[in-house]
């Protein structure tokens, strides 16, 4: 049970979040929380908890800033996947301020990328966001997949960012044949003749 809520979200997120501006803000807050929850090692109710609150906090602020909203959802997409990596770059005991550094980072650039690229980076964005949410999900719905949520140096480690690459990617490409239209972009398998473009922006729902 510790995992399935994680994976659910992370699941819509990673193969979905393109779809809908409510329900992205929504799995973002929630992954951005418990992804800042599970680096000081939480309970799994304060992870729910912290998720939860991350979530409501999340949509509130992006409703009252709707202008800035691809900016805004940006930012939180790069935080969650910059506590990610922060997470798998330092096996073992982890250095709190270098964490905080590179999630800030992260977040920076995925804000200036969504605001630059829009709908095309939201896309990369909801992607590896959600593979990450997957894979720490996972790490707590069995022992011998905890190094998918906190690997040790060496073969740990490696196979934990290859299947962060390998799920992201299957994210990517899931979200962009499904939602092509959406995007303005040609399906990867279709007799499209043309390539259409819209707004460029993150669609609407």
């Amino acid at each position: 049970m510790n995992g399935i809520v994680v994976v659910l979200v992370g699941a819509l997120l990673c193969f979905y979040g393109i779809r809908s501006v409510h329900l992205g803000i929504l799995a973002i807050g929630f992954g951005l929380g418990w992804m800042i929850a599970d680096l000081f090692e939480a309970s799994f109710t304060w992870l729910v908890l912290i998720g939860s609150i991350g979530a409501v906090s999340s949509w509130v602020v992006t409703s009252l800033v709707f202008r800035f909203a691809t900016y805004f959802i940006g930012g939180l997409s790069g935080a969650m996947i910059g506590t990610k990596l922060a997470t798998v770059l330092q096996p073992g005991d982890k250095n709190w301020a270098l964490s905080m550094i590179v999630a800030a980072a992260v977040c920076v650039s995925g804000a200036f990328l969504a605001n630059k690229f829009r709908a095309r980076a939201l896309l990369w964005l909801t992607s590896i966001g959600g593979a990450s949410m997957i894979l720490s999900g996972l790490g707590r719905m069995d022992d011998s997949l905890a190094f998918l949520r906190h690997p040790d140096p060496g073969w740990q480690q490696i196979t934990a960012t290859l299947s962060w690459i390998g799920l992201a990617v299957l994210g990517w490409i899931t979200q962009r044949h499904l939602f092509a239209e959406k995007l303005g972009i040609q399906h990867l398998v279709g007799d499209d003749s043309d390539e259409r473009r819209y707004n460029g922006g993150w669609p609407a729902g």
